[in-house]
C-alpha cells in the first residue's frame, strides 16, 4: 500500500450522505465512491434519489434511501434502515439543507421553522440516532467522522437577506464545535465545511445563476468558483486517515473569497 492509499483511501468504509442526490452532496458521494467507500445517499425527492443512485453506480456501491430528514418519522426511517443494513457507520455527512431569501419586511415566519428544523435540528437528531453505529466503527487512530455542510453566510454577513438560512448555518457551525467535544471520547470527530461559490441548484437560485457565478469568479482571489473535485477532495481528507486528528473545525472552502471581504 502506498502512502497515498494509506492516508486517503476510504476502502472498506461505509458512508451516509444526506441530500446526496444533487449539488454538493452528489459531489461528495461520488468522491467517496471513487475513494473506495460504500455510500448511502438520501433525499426527500425519491425520483431524484433513485436517478442519482443509478448515475453513481458507475463509481461503486451506492444505495439510495429516500427520506426528508426534517420530518421526524423520515429521519428515524433513514436511521433504522442504516442500522438494519450495517453494523457500523464510518462517515456521516449532514448535507441536506434548504435556503430562503426575502426582504426584511416580507421575511416569513415559516422560513425560520423550516430552515432551523432541517439545517440544525435534523443534523443533531440524525447524528444522535447514528452515534452507536459511528462509535462501533471507531478506532484509536481512525475515528468515525461527522461532516456538517455549513455556509460562508454562517460566518460573515454576505448581504443576501437570507436571514434564517445564515442564522441556521451559524448555529450549525456552533453545534459542530460542541459535538466535536462531546463525541471525542466516543471516537468520533465532527467538522463543518463552509463552501463558497459552487455551481449547484441552490446557488443558482440564490445568486442568479451563471452570470453571478462568473461574477463570483472575478471577485474570488483564486479567480474561479469551486469544482466537484475541490469539494470531494476536502471531504475525502476529512473522512480518511489523513484527517483523523482534525475535529471542531469550520473550514472555509471558498478560494479566499471571505478573506477578501474582511
Amino acid at each position: 500500500m502506498t502512502i497515498l492509499e494509506q492516508l486517503f483511501s476510504l476502502k472498506g468504509k461505509v458512508a451516509l450522505v444526506t441530500g446526496g442526490s444533487r449539488g454538493i452532496g452528489l459531489m461528495i458521494a461520488q468522491g467517496y465512491l471513487q475513494a473506495g467507500a460504500k455510500v448511502y445517499i438520501s433525499s426527500r425527492n425519491a425520483e431524484a434519489c433513485e436517478n442519482a443512485q443509478k448515475a453513481l453506480a458507475a463509481y461503486g456501491e451506492c444505495i439510495a434511501i429516500p427520506a426528508d430528514v426534517a420530518k421526524k418519522e423520515d429521519m428515524l426511517h433513514l436511521a433504522n434502515e442504516i442500522k438494519s443494513r450495517e453494523s457500523a457507520l464510518h462517515i456521516l455527512v449532514n448535507n441536506a439543507g434548504a435556503g430562503w431569501g426575502a426582504s426584511y419586511e416580507d421575511y416569513p415566519s415559516q422560513a425560520w421553522d423550516k430552515l432551523f428544523s432541517l439545517n440544525v435540528r435534523a443534523v443533531f437528531e440524525l447524528t444522535r440516532e447514528l452515534t452507536p453505529l459511528l462509535e462501533h466503527s471507531a478506532a484509536p487512530e481512525d475515528p468515525a467522522r461527522v461532516i456538517n455542510i455549513g455556509s460562508l453566510g454562517g460566518i460573515q454577513n454576505l448581504q443576501t437577506q437570507a436571514y434564517a438560512y445564515d442564522a441556521s448555518k451559524a448555529a450549525l457551525h456552533r453545534l459542530s464545535r460542541q459535538l466535536a467535544v462531546d463525541l471525542a471520547g466516543r471516537g468520533i470527530t465532527v467538522n463543518a465545511v463552509a463552501p463558497g461559490a459552487f455551481p449547484t441548484k441552490m446557488t443558482n437560485f440564490e445568486i442568479n445563476g451563471e452570470h453571478a457565478m462568473k461574477m463570483m469568479a472575478r471577485i474570488t482571489p483564486l479567480k474561479r468558483v469551486g469544482t466537484p473535485e475541490d469539494m470531494a477532495g476536502l471531504c475525502i481528507y476529512l473522512a480518511s486517515r489523513a484527517g483523523s486528528f482534525m475535529t471542531g473545525a469550520v473550514i472555509q472552502l471558498d478560494g479566499g473569497y471571505l478573506e477578501k471581504r474582511i
